[in-house]
């Protein structure tokens, strides 16, 4: 585990226990080892380091790539186990890196959504949680982000002042499949993966999902 890293989610604890009310339900269901593909919804830029900061595990995230233009953010990015990835097409490169990492027992975090959830809660998933796990047949462990849209601006991240709620689902698996996926298969587990994440949320936060758990 990097030094920036775990600096920077010891810093991130102190100020939510300074300026926050924070909880992190259900880390017994987080599996202590192996490879790990954590799912989650995301209503704000807080969600990153609010999951580095209480997730007993270390988890490399995959971040999407607007986030690295600059170079200062970008370099921090990177020291703290992040790797720009594009969700508007399939990013062969992160692909690779994120089975690389999974192969080596690793936890691997991402947003499917692709962006931040607005206001009314959770949109379409997009199929890279779903392939990934297919791929590696890794375990996928949903979790559920609650109060965190009310953090706005970047800045605001460093002083988190609300009521945070993470519950953490238990592990579930999909098929492995080694051959070429289709569209069908990757829009059935994709939303099987988004219905888990649903299935932890209050209604306002499920959006599409609101009918289907």
């Amino acid at each position: 585990m990097g030094i920036i890293y775990k600096s920077t989610n010891k810093l991130m604890r102190g100020a939510l226990d300074i300026f926050g009310d924070w909880e992190f339900n259900g880390k017994d269901n987080v599996p202590q080892d192996g490879p790990l593909l954590v799912v989650s919804n995301h209503p704000s830029n807080l969600d990153p380091p609010l999951l580095g900061a209480g997730f007993p595990r270390q988890l490399n995230f995959l971040a999407k790539s607007e986030l690295f233009k600059n170079i200062v953010f970008s370099s921090f990015m990177k020291a703290y186990g992040a790797v720009p990835v594009s969700f508007d097409s399939r990013d062969v490169r992160a692909v690779l890196w994120a089975l690389q990492m999974l192969k080596n027992n690793a936890a691997v975090a991402l947003f499917p959504e692709g962006q931040r959830s607005p206001a009314t809660g959770m949109t379409r998933g997009v199929h890279g949680a779903a392939l990934l796990a297919m791929k590696s047949g890794a375990p996928v462990l949903p979790i559920g982000i609650v109060g965190t849209e009310k953090v706005g601006p970047v800045w605001q991240v460093a002083i988190p002042r609300g009521t945070f709620r993470v519950t953490i689902g238990k592990p579930f698996s999909v098929p492995h499949i080694k051959g070429r996926l289709d569209t069908e298969q990757l829009e059935t587990v994709t939303t099987t993966i988004m219905e888990h994440i649903a299935e932890l949320l209050p209604l306002s936060y499920k959006g599409v999902y609101s009918s289907n758990t």
